[in-house]
């Protein structure tokens, strides 16, 4: 039913491509004419060539039509006939004219969107034969997928995320290699493509979390994977170096890829430093943190953070990506007080503050005794005298009576 469907296609389509220029052809087809199907593969919004070759001779003609019967191209009389050429088409199209004389009729064609996806007939025409070439188009589309590591209050989870996929990609995950069911999906259609987000949450910090994205169409695959390595204690202003060493099975050093490095906070992060693998350039954010050429240079990207405080504790992720796959590793770092620092701080302060009490306990007793002894040039100290030599009194009596025998002598 299939073949038969599609020979009455093409028999339909011959009187619409063969016009004033060509109806002659008619005659001889069936003797002189042959058919050719083939199979195309384009990606979105990048060029495909949609092939057509045919037995040069005399008087050629050339038509491209698609399965709605739009033209997308003609060409006779030695030069383009585009007066007939469907609008959407125009500007996307075009023949190789420096080879159509050598046989080849073959269509360029431009900037692919996922409509442009169907069945394209070619047919060629000389003075001695003519052929049909029926050329089906798929498109797909796999805009590079991402792995994004986020926190929510104490929640930890994972998101890999496709802007545009066609057709439906094939997910799945796993932890420390054993299959998982994802916890959320959100998918988005437009245009045909797909946007997906496809999530887990973290419950075992100690494992590696890996997410499959697949294109059967393009036959291509991305992958992510996520590792938390050991934490650091560390004491103020001590130096650490936070690792990151991508895996050999993931890694491609031949590929361009970007290394960056960000401190992760709930629900916000701040880049610290990256790397471009391209260029070999690296950027900085942070006075107090410093690349390791000699370290770069053997696909090694740790980073060394400078004279801790307090403030750095946190989480430190590092984000090696490609269009093949992203690599997520998270270190953890708690900076502590050291005990040596308080007590330098702490004792000099202390004894500065008892040197002072001191002091004012003397200069407030001295200024005293001299209030108290010009009685008749002070009467209102006098009194504040007598109230303090009272309270003193008062004071004395509540102690033992070696202290008051004390006072005595």
């Amino acid at each position: 039913m299939k073949a038969q469907a599609v020979l009455s296609f093409f028999f339909t389509l011959i009187p619409s491509l063969c016009g004033s220029q060509d109806t002659f052809f008619l005659a001889s087809f069936s003797p002189l004419s042959t058919m050719s199907e083939q199979v195309v593969i384009g990606r979105l919004d990048e060029d495909v060539i949609l092939p057509c070759s045919f037995e040069s001779g005399p008087d050629i003609v050339i038509h491209w039509k698609n399965q709605d019967n739009y033209y997308l191209y003609s060409y006779y009389k030695e030069s383009d006939q585009l007066e007939k050429q469907d609008p959407k088409f125009i500007n996307r199209t075009s023949l190789f004219h420096g080879q159509i004389h050598n046989g080849n009729a073959s269509l360029s064609f431009r900037r692919l969107s996922l409509q442009d996806e169907g069945i394209y007939v070619c047919y060629v025409g000389t003075s001695s034969r003519k052929k049909i070439n029926k050329v089906v188009l798929k498109v797909g589309a796999f805009v590079t997928p991402v792995m994004k590591y986020e926190k929510k209050n104490t929640n930890s989870f994972l998101i890999c995320n496709v802007l545009s996929v066609y057709p439906y990609p094939i997910i799945t995950w796993k932890v420390d290699d054993t299959p998982i069911s994802e916890n959320s999906v959100e998918e988005v259609e437009s245009l045909g493509a797909f946007c997906i987000n496809s999530g887990v949450n973290i419950t075992r910090s100690n494992s590696s979390y890996q997410c499959a994205i697949e294109n059967t169409l393009l036959k291509q695959t991305w992958r992510g994977k996520w590792t938390m390595k050991d934490g650091f204690r560390k004491m103020q202003s001590e130096n650490v170096l936070l690792s990151c060493e991508p895996e050999n099975s993931f890694f491609l050093p031949t590929q361009d890829f970007v290394v960056t490095w960000s401190k992760v906070g709930s629900e916000t992060s701040s880049v610290l430093a990256y790397f471009l693998n391209s260029s070999q350039k690296t950027v900085v954010n942070e006075p107090r943190l410093s690349w390791n050429k000699e370290l770069i240079n053997r696909h090694n990207f740790s980073l060394t953070l400078k004279d801790l405080s307090l403030s750095d504790s946190g989480e430190y992720l590092c984000n090696i990506s490609s269009s093949n796959y992203t690599l997520l590793t998270i270190q953890t770092l708690h900076v502590e007080v050291d005990q040596r620092t308080v007590v330098r701080i702490i004792l000099p302060i202390l004894v500065a503050v008892l040197a002072a009490t001191l002091v004012l306990s003397v200069v407030t007793s001295k200024l005293r005794r001299c209030i108290c002894s010009c009685p008749e040039e002070h009467s209102t100290n006098q009194r504040s005298c007598n109230a303090g030599t009272a309270e003193e009194t008062r004071a004395l009596s509540d102690h033992p009576a070696s202290i008051r025998n004390e006072g005595r002598s």
